[in-house]
């Protein structure tokens, strides 16, 4: 796995900015949840219910994987990592916002309440190739699209582990 800081950079820039992700575990097929960051860290947290069944794959099925593209389709990746619940009332305090709160009626003392820490581990992540100049090239019948797409993906590490 290379350590490409370009693809790794690029791709925590764009989902701390959509903040959309699909995110499953275990048997549990990925959902769209709505991240949230605390401070650089390279942790991605989710708040759900109790009652989800991402939730209860979180205690019995760590191993998870993320998939996301961003909203302008520059960029795509398929994460592996580990799901935990990790239900710290200051971390919660830190991360909460009034659309998380719409959520949960009981607000941060909600029963139903959980939140999720992602760790990310290694990640295949990929730039557009359907630029304006491989869209003229492959019209010209210049170049090879498959070299050309090469140095725009990349698996890379994410995370500390």
């Amino acid at each position: 796995m290379q350590e490409n800081n370009e693809f790794v950079d690029k791709f925590w820039h764009s989902i701390r900015s959509d903040m959309t992700a699909m995110v499953g575990a275990g048997s549990v097929r990925p959902r769209p949840m709505t991240a949230q960051f605390d401070g650089a860290q390279p942790v991605i947290y989710f708040f759900t219910s109790k009652e989800t069944d991402l939730a209860k794959a979180a205690d019995s099925a760590p191993k998870a994987q993320l998939i996301y593209a961003a909203k302008g389709h520059d960029l795509f990746a398929t994460v592996d990592g580990t799901l935990e619940v990790r239900n710290d009332p200051e971390l919660i305090e830190r991360l909460w916002n009034r659309f998380v709160a719409a959520w949960f009626e009981g607000g941060k003392d909600d029963p139903k309440l959980c939140l999720l820490r992602f760790d990310p581990g290694s990640a295949e992540v990929w730039k557009d190739a359907s630029s304006l100049v491989a869209g003229v090239k492959m019209f010209l019948g210049v170049g090879d699209p498959k070299e050309d797409y090469k140095d725009d993906v990349a698996e890379v590490k994410l995370g500390r582990g």
